[in-house]
Formats: structure tokens, sequence, C-alpha cells
């Protein structure tokens, strides 16, 4: 287990920490309702185990079946060889799923992924409030049900029934919808973001957001954390705890549900409770939460938090290479609340001595679209090394002179040579041009030097900004 401090943290959150340290990090896993068939959950769960290159013991559970994907079957979690067992997945009918229980408390089993279908979503919110009780009554608890299941990358650990996700990093997913789920690993492939945890609630009969709070916090790999969520489940315990996770790790937030048509669906749905928006907002703005209202958004802005240090002060500085893109990065800085400092002279008289006389020195700092890849470069070190900034927002469009990708190794070069010489600050970079030429260069970027890159969104790009200063006021990390 990783080492975590305690302070501040209830008796039921070091508990829940516990369970999860085994749930997301086993030695063992148990399959109940392995199937030998290609094409049923219960199979596609244990290929996914075996493909993702999980390294620990696999326990097929199916009475019928000797052996599935040469993995030996039995019938029963009570009959495996291990005493305890660290994780488990259920995909059975979901009558039968309540009366499993006290045998994965005779292993054990700490936390159970129940992804079978048929509970309160379908109008049966009897069987679910019976799985609850058991549940409580074993000691066991439960992710579900109605679940895609749940992802643990850094241990190589695809419990689900969709593909395996092979990207390594520090954003934690939780999604209460399993087309959100997917939409995130799809939106992840593409960006190649790295992810630490990703789990589908489902209708949340029991565990809930608040709850895996407490691992996020306690994670060396989790940097940042994103929430889809149709409802809250206990305001009260998820404004308590978000108010301590908070200020060591930022939480972004899409709220679905917030309209009296998306209420209604989220109902239907998942057997979602929500409640008015007004009082949402209240609740997240007290307790730290960042609110996005897309789901591309929320991947964007959790994907970025994970990648950028905190800032240490308010200053925010602009370099372009288009008067019109530093225009509307200015007004996207105002929109979300960033101070755009005034130019100090010292920085001023420095990109006078390589930038064309027509450009404009402020800030923004136009250094226009004649520069070449050596003043990108030299440009973005110089403003990363001044004492006086804090962020910097850098735009590019498209050039002869500067194509995308020598720009993108400018960039890299340039960020990184600052931090080789100990100034690791936020840097956002937007870029417009042509494709494919500006997407492989944004690739770049992400992938060398750790930087969020957008294309042809420079609102986008200080949206990501403006979160990670509304974090870090929250969190205490700007100097007074």
């Amino acid at each position: 287990m990783s080492s975590y401090s305690v302070e501040g943290i209830p008796e039921y959150g070091k508990d829940l920490i516990n369970r999860f340290m085994r749930f997301f990090r086993p030695r063992s896993v148990a399959v109940i309702g392995a199937s030998r068939e290609p094409g049923r959950v219960g199979y596609a769960v244990i290929k996914n185990l075996v493909d993702g290159g999980y390294k620990g013991k696999i326990y097929p559970i199916n009475p019928r079946a000797a052996e599935i994907l040469g993995l030996k079957c039995y019938p029963d979690i009570r009959e495996v060889p291990d005493p305890e067992v660290d994780s488990a997945l259920i995909s059975i009918p979901a009558a039968m799923v309540p009366d499993v229980i006290p045998s994965l408390a005779e292993k054990k089993v700490p936390v159970a992924v129940v992804v079978s279908s048929g509970f309160a979503e379908t109008g049966n919110p009897e069987l679910q409030e019976k799985l609850v009780r058991m549940a409580r009554q074993y000691g066991v608890r439960i992710i579900g049900p109605n679940t895609y299941g749940i992802y643990s990358p850094w241990y190589n650990l695809s419990l689900s029934f969709t593909i395996p996700y092979e990207h390594k990093g520090g954003l934690a997913v939780v999604a209460q919808s399993g087309g959100v789920g997917m939409a995130s690993f799809g939106f992840a492939r593409w960006k190649k973001a790295g992810i630490s945890i990703n789990v589908g609630l489902g209708n949340m009969s029991d565990i809930d957001h608040a709850d895996l709070l407490w691992y996020f916090y306690a994670d060396e790999h989790t940097k940042a954390i994103s929430f889809h969520m149709e409802s809250i489940k206990d305001g009260k315990k998820f404004i308590e705890t978000a108010k301590i996770v908070s200020k060591k790790k930022p939480i972004v937030v899409l709220k679905a549900g917030r309209t009296g048509y998306g209420e209604k669906a989220a109902k239907s749905h998942t057997a979602a409770l929500t409640a008015s928006d007004e009082v949402i907002n209240a609740a997240f703005k007290k307790a730290g939460v960042i609110r996005v209202y897309a789901l591309d958004e929320l991947f964007d802005v959790g994907r970025s938090l994970a990648m950028l240090p905190p800032p240490k002060g308010e200053n925010v500085f602009i370099i372009t290479m288009a008067g019109g893109l530093g225009v509307l990065l200015c007004d996207a800085a105002a929109d979300n609340n960033l101070h755009l400092m005034e130019a100090p002279q010292d920085l001023v008289d420095e990109f006078k001595k390589f930038v064309p006389p027509f450009g404009a020195f402020g800030n923004p700092m136009d250094i226009t679209g004649s520069c070449t890849p050596d003043m990108v470069q030299k440009g973005i070190k110089l403003a990363l090394m001044h004492p006086k900034t804090d962020a910097i927002i850098i735009g590019h469009w498209h050039t002869v002179i500067t194509p995308p990708m020598e720009f993108a190794k400018s960039v890299v070069e340039g960020v990184n040579e600052a931090r080789a010489n100990g100034m690791d600050k936020p840097v956002v970079v937007s870029m417009s041009g042509d494709i494919p030429e500006t997407l492989q260069a944004i690739d770049y970027i992400e992938t060398h030097a750790q930087v969020p890159a957008f294309f042809c969104q420079p609102e986008r790009a200080v949206r990501v900004l403006g979160a990670l200063y509304q974090w870090a006021r929250y969190a205490g990390f700007l100097k007074k």
C-alpha cells in the first residue's frame, strides 16, 4: 500500500482506502459467471484480463466448465485455493446476485463490481435493495450494478467486458453511464491520454463518487479526477469529502441531468436521484470542484490538469504569432478569470532584440508570422525563465516559415530547457493550421513536453488554464 496522510480522513474513509488498495491492485481476481462462449460478458472479462496483461491469479467461476482460455474453473468462489480474493466481478442473472454475497465474504473480498443488469434501472428496486442489504450484512462493498466494470491500468487490470486500455497516466475517470465511460476511452486513445483508474458506477447502489475520492486521494498515480454524474447520492458526504480531496488534487465534474429533459432521462437510465442545478453549483463551489458542461470539456480539462504543474502566482503571459489570435486569447483569459500581467520592461527589451519591429511588444507578445523556429524557442525560454511570469499561453498559426512540426519542436525544446533550469510553469498551446500536419505537431508537443495543446481551439486552451487556476486558488498554491 502506498503511504498517505491520515489527517482529516474519517474512519470510513480509511476503511475505503484499504479496501480499494486491494481491489484496484489485486493479487487475485474472481469472475463469477465466467463463460466459455465468445460474445458473452463472462467470456469477454476473462479474455480482457488475459489480453490486458494482468499478472495476478485469475479464478473463473463456472460450475459447468473445466477451464476457460486455459484457466482452471471453479464451481464456487469458496473452492478457490487462496484464503482471500482481492477483487471480484459478478456477471450472472440479476436475481442470483444477492445470493453470492455470503461466499464473497467468506473469501474476504473487499469490493465486488456487479455488471449484471435488471435492478432499479428496469423497475426492480426491491432486488437492488436486497443486494445492498446482503452486502452490508456481510461486509462487502458493491460497485454497480448495471455497469461496464473498472480499469486499473497501472496494474494491467481490465475488469470489464470492453477492450483493455494501455496508456498509463494521472487521470482518474468515473462515469455513471456505460456509454460515457466508453466515450472516455475513445477520447483517451485518440489523445493517448494516460489513465490511472476508470470506474463505471452504473446504478450506484452502494459505492458512489465520494467513496472513490478517498482512493484517488491516496493513490500516488492519480493527479486529477474527472467525474461524470447523473446524480449525487449523498450531497453532504460528497461535499465534505471533496473539500479535503480538492486541497490535494483537482476534481472536474460534468453533472448531467441539469435540465428538465436531462433529469427525466437520468431517472429512467440509472434510477438516479437529482437535485436542482442551483444547489449543485453552490455545493461544487463550496468544495472547490470545477464544473464543466460538455463531454469533450470534461476530458480535456481533466487530462490537462493531470499534466500541468500548479501555478505559484497569478501572472499569465501570452506569446502569439498572430495579432488576431492574441485578441481571442485575451478575451478568453478575461472569461476565465486570468490575470494578464503587464509585460516587464526587461522582458520586452529582450524580445525586441530578435522580434521584427512590426511586432507587438506587450502582453500578448506578438512575435509575428515571420518568426522562425529559433525565435519561437528563444521567446518561450525567455518568458518561462523570467521571475515574474507564472504561466504561459502560446498561440501558433501555420506559416511556411514556421510550419507546425517545426513550431512543435521549438515548443518542446524551449519548455524542456526552462524545466532543466528549474522553471516548471504551466504552459498551454493553441495551434491553427492545415491537417494532418497540425494534428501531428500537437501530438508531438503533448508526447515530448507533457503540455496540453489544442487544434483551432484558443478558447479551450485558455479554459484549461483557467480551470487550473480555479483549483490552485482553492487549494492554496498561489503565493500572496
